[in-house]
């Protein structure tokens, strides 16, 4: 569908992040360096100055001194060693996709807090690619593919979209073709019960894949344009409008090492493993509460979901951004699950209808969990050109691991 979202789960070639492993799941994370006005960053092969770091974010974000990390000379010293200076990069040096450096930073994963970036009028900017899955795409399926579905209308969601859907939200990043969007879910944290501040999302909108490195400025705001201003509310909206629950920046982030060795513009064979999480903190330094308990809610992710036949229903949430919409609207489709095999050694994706388009991807696919409770089984991550089915992947195994190695990194944080 489009290469922002829907397929586009990051292109990317032989970049590796810090790897981690879970049972015999490999997973990709990297660290992701938090400051608030002072930009900081880490090599994540860097014990001592990983754990420095982190001990600062998290004196930030528990809310000790003024809330801005202030970063020590030596390891800023360090930090250059590495071809990152801090400054250069408050200042604008993260505009600089080298090749070489962009690779390098598969490893080096930077995504200090720059205050302000993202205002309402770069939000209001942020496109979709328009990329997506063409026929030559599918043509080798193997494995079990029902026929494809009907499209089913994207149904506008009432405002405010908080007292709906409140887990919903947008991603924003930077990536070498401009300003990105994508959606994405607030999930509960098993290491914080009630105090999550982790994010759903697909790979794609975190890492480019199999040519490509991590994206740049990741941030995640819940309930964007909550109140759904159109015209000229919305071109006059104040960032408390259009970010009522604030601006969250990305400190920790992982995805599939399957994403990254595979994943292309239009998904690739990554595809079936194009799924993320991202830990955050608050731009402003925050009042010491986690983002579930500003939004007030987080969903359960099921690494267990039932096979097709069994799932009744699945209802897909996102803020589609390639015409007919236009990204500042949240929707939703609502449709019974069929399967799409990309590769019979793959697992096999969901698949429903659903006009949503780009900027929809990593938006949650809620269905009802084996105790009968909504729980997050799935993310948009590919479509067709033309739309009219979005596909996503199963959360296994894998994506399980990539979880868990994302909550106990930022543990206590």
């Amino acid at each position: 569908m489009r290469s922002d979202p829907l397929s586009f789960t990051a292109r990317g070639e032989g970049g590796r992040g810090a790897r981690r492993r879970t049972s015999s799941v490999l997973t990709a994370v990297a660290l992701v360096s938090v400051l608030a006005l002072t930009a900081t960053a880490c090599d994540s092969k860097g014990a001592d100055v990983d754990a420095r770091a982190s001990a600062s974010a998290a004196s930030a974000s528990s809310g000790e001194g003024d809330g801005k990390i202030t970063i020590p000379d030596d390891i800023k010293d360090r930090l250059k060693e590495h071809g990152i200076d801090v400054d250069q990069w408050k200042n604008g040096a993260w505009k600089d996709w080298d090749r070489d450096d962009w690779l390098r930073e598969a490893q080096d994963y930077i995504n200090p807090i720059i205050e302000g970036l993202w205002n309402p009028d770069r939000m209001r900017r942020a496109e979709d690619p328009d990329r997506g899955v063409q026929e030559s795409d599918l043509s080798g399926d193997q494995g079990v593919t029902d026929p494809e579905p009907a499209p089913v209308d994207a149904k506008a969601v009432s405002p405010t979209y908080h007292d709906k859907v409140p887990e919903a939200g947008k991603v924003f990043f930077d990536s070498p073709e401009g300003t990105m969007v994508c959606s994405a879910t607030v999930v509960a944290d098993p290491a914080a019960p009630g105090r999550s501040n982790l994010v759903w999302t697909a790979g794609h909108c975190v890492h480019a894949g199999r040519n490509g490195g991590w994206y740049r400025n990741i941030a995640f705001v819940p309930s964007y344009n909550d109140q759904a201003l159109a015209g000229e509310e919305l071109t006059s909206a104040s960032e408390d409008e259009l970010a009522p629950y604030g601006v969250w920046w990305a400190d920790w982030a992982g995805t599939s090492e399957q994403w990254i060795a595979q994943g292309g513009p239009t998904g690739g064979a990554g595809a079936p493993y194009d799924f993320a999480v991202i830990h955050v903190t608050p731009e402003d330094g925050g009042s010491g509460k986690s983002l579930e308990e500003t939004v007030g809610s987080a969903l359960p992710v099921d690494f267990a979901a039932p096979a097709v036949p069994r799932v009744r229903t699945i209802t897909a949430s996102g803020y589609p951004a390639a015409a007919p919409f236009d990204g500042e609207s949240l929707y939703q489709c609502q449709d019974r699950p069929g399967r799409l095999s990309l590769n019979a050694s793959d697992p096999t994706m969901y698949r429903i209808g659903c006009t949503m388009t780009g900027g929809s991807s990593g938006g949650g696919w809620v269905a009802a969990g084996a105790d009968g409770r909504p729980a997050l089984v799935s993310n948009t991550s590919i479509g067709p050109v033309s739309a009219g089915w979005l596909a996503g992947p199963r959360l296994g195994q894998v994506a399980e691991g990539v979880y868990d190695s994302v909550s106990r990194k930022r543990s206590g944080q």
